[in-house]
């Protein structure tokens, strides 16, 4: 039987069309994938993410342990709400997950992780929490978790704050949370828009889902997410990286922290190997030159003869064009010309440096 978040009832109200999405009835779109994709770009949408996974890590040692257990350094975070955005990785240095975490206290620690690979990620942090009495493990599924993005999101979620809130949420810096009102809400997101994720008790989830429609906000279902999120450059778990690639051949490698060097988190020594030796496939951008649509798993022809694949393909609302991220042999660079294999024809593409769109205006040459 499929799961079904508290804004459920909501979504059918709503003439959503509902998919199985990682074991979820999750809304696709509410009648237009295309319109809502622009709502975003150019007002203000709201999601449904209640889908993910919301755990908290408290303990003496939650910061020693989160610091062998991610590629990135917890360390970092010192002021309550701060976040940073990292990889949890296996022996080999392959992608188990890719996640969020919040600083909230020296042993508090709140962390996001993707909905689809729940069951695996909760039994890598079982087993490697196990014995140690210094570390509780605490899901929070009483919590729901909606995604307010867009131009107009803050002004939108601000108008029916309180004012005390909106102001503090208004001067947010990115990667930053704070909590009131019974929400905890952080500048962050997975459009390539300014906006907030909202983690607030299930019981109160619709209530705000309502305000934030009367204020003008749209729903945005899963749809426009993915479209949103590859045209931004945000790479999707199970498309772009999993455990068979590492984030330095993901376009990841920003999210490892090299410093301090005794700290040997999980995965270390196998990224060390792979830096030292030179990757042999990375990820860049594709511009489709000709007509038709890239999907993940078409086959890319450098010129050099080298090959590789498209890992997210679509067609970018934004730009009017298909647009990739592929993994392609290392020595492929931005303005190099590519071609792809679509339906047993070789057509022409671009790399190009992604994002390929940010905040609403096109990042890359048409």
């Amino acid at each position: 039987m499929l799961k079904h978040t508290p804004l459920y009832d909501e979504h059918v109200t709503a003439g959503a069309k509902l998919v199985d999405f990682s074991g979820w009835e999750m809304p696709l779109h509410y009648g237009s994938q295309l319109d809502e994709h622009h709502t975003v770009r150019q007002a203000a949408g709201v999601f449904d993410v209640s889908h993910m996974t919301v755990l908290d890590v408290k303990g003496t040692a939650a910061r020693r342990w989160l610091q062998g257990l991610v590629a990135n350094d917890v360390a970092k975070l010192t002021a309550t709400g701060k976040a940073l955005y990292t990889c949890m990785l296996t022996e080999d240095g392959g992608v188990i997950d890719d996640l969020i975490i919040y600083y909230m206290t020296d042993d508090w620690y709140r962390v996001v992780l993707n909905a689809g690979t729940h069951d695996k990620d909760m039994a890598w942090l079982v087993r490697h929490a196990e014995g140690n009495e210094d570390i509780k493990l605490l899901e929070r599924p009483e919590l729901a978790m909606l995604a307010v993005q867009g131009p107009h999101a803050l002004d939108a979620i601000g108008s029916i704050l309180s004012p005390e809130l909106a102001e503090r949420v208004k001067g947010l810096a990115p990667f930053q949370a704070c909590e009131g009102d019974g929400m905890f809400i952080g500048r962050t997101g997975y459009t390539g828009e300014d906006g907030v994720e909202v983690i607030l008790p299930g019981d109160a989830a619709a209530c705000l889902w309502r305000d934030l429609l009367a204020a003008g906000v749209r729903p945005i279902g899963l749809g426009a997410r993915d479209t949103l999120r590859l045209e931004a450059g945000m790479a999707l778990y199970g498309s772009d990286m999993d455990e068979s690639t590492t984030p330095l051949e993901s376009g990841l490698g920003w999210t490892v922290t090299w410093q301090p060097e005794d700290r040997d988190f999980i995965g270390r020594k196998a990224l060390q190997q792979q830096k030292q030796q030179g990757i042999t496939r990375r990820m860049i951008g594709l511009l489709l030159e000709d007509r038709g649509v890239l999907r993940s798993h078409m086959k890319v022809r450098s010129a050099d003869g080298g090959t590789g694949e498209i890992c997210s393909g679509s067609f970018s609302p934004t730009l009017g064009r298909s647009i990739a991220l592929a993994r392609v042999p290392a020595n492929v660079k931005a303005g190099d010309q590519c071609e792809v294999e679509i339906r047993g024809r070789w057509l022409a593409a671009r790399a190009v440096k992604y994002p390929f769109v940010r905040n609403g205006e096109s990042c890359i040459d048409l």
